[in-house]
């Protein structure tokens, strides 16, 4: 028997953003800096993570990925998230519960426009010679420290980013629907680099993963990309299984 989330709405919905459609236009950024480091996380925690549509991975990870955009619409921006890793069906995606960004303007931009639970915090990533570290600050509490430590270059074309799920909000007929939106971003990688995954700092109530423990560290992954926000294509009902509950947009 195939397992499934068991993941309340409710403790989602209460950062969830409201999107006045899902006819967002897509939406291209250029000379994109990502940090990703992956970690498995414990076992016991993995089905209350996710709603209950998607399918946990086995084993069960936590991705962190943090995402410095020079130039967009809304100006320049700094996006930090913390994912785990899922199931749509068959498919292998990541779920975003909550992600913080370092200005109101993005915070807005990415809620409205494609679903992104997003707060205002303190978001940096700064590259050295012997790392490249991220850091996450809200009121003053350091609640993520990750670093790629050592890091080598790697062919670009061997990194691979997965698409995010995440739930959000939006009006039909004068009545509000919650929906689980797919955004399949879309990567050209220019510069990549590997190295040793390390985590510092991870408060898990802070991203709305209670207990989630991410204790043995996988891989990390440093890039330099073009990146496009894209049309979304497909949303989910949360409470049905992905299979049966997808929606094709438009």
């Amino acid at each position: 028997m195939p397992l499934y989330g068991t993941r309340s709405l409710d403790s989602l919905l209460v950062d969830s953003a409201l999107m006045p459609t899902f006819a967002s236009e897509p939406q291209a950024l250029h000379g994109v800096a990502i940090l990703q480091v992956m970690f498995e996380i414990r076992q016991t925690e993995m089905l209350s993570l996710i709603p209950e549509s998607l399918h946990p991975t086995v084993p069960p990870i936590a991705i962190v990925a943090i995402t410095h955009c020079p130039e967009s619409p809304w100006g320049a921006f700094t996006l930090a998230e913390v994912r785990i890793g899922c199931r749509a069906a068959a498919r292998p995606r990541a779920f975003l519960a909550r992600c913080f960004v370092d200005t109101e303007a993005a915070a807005k931009g990415l809620r409205e426009g494609w679903g992104y639970p997003a707060q205002v915090a303190e978001v940096h990533l700064k590259r050295g010679y012997d790392r490249v570290r991220a850091t996450v600050t809200k009121d003053g509490e350091m609640i993520l420290d990750v670093a790629l430590i050592n890091p080598e270059p790697i062919n670009a074309g061997d990194v691979q980013y997965l698409p995010n799920v995440q739930v959000a909000r939006t009006m039909r007929d004068g009545v509000e629907v919650t929906r689980i939106i797919q955004v399949d971003s879309e990567f050209e990688f220019h510069k990549a680099d590997r190295g040793k995954a390390q985590i510092d700092a991870f408060n898990a109530d802070a991203w709305s993963l209670p207990r989630a423990d991410p204790w043995f560290p996988i891989s990390a992954s440093s890039v330099i990309c073009d990146m496009e926000l894209p049309r979304i294509r497909y949303v989910f009902d949360p409470s049905k299984p992905a299979i049966s509950g997808v929606e094709r947009v438009g």
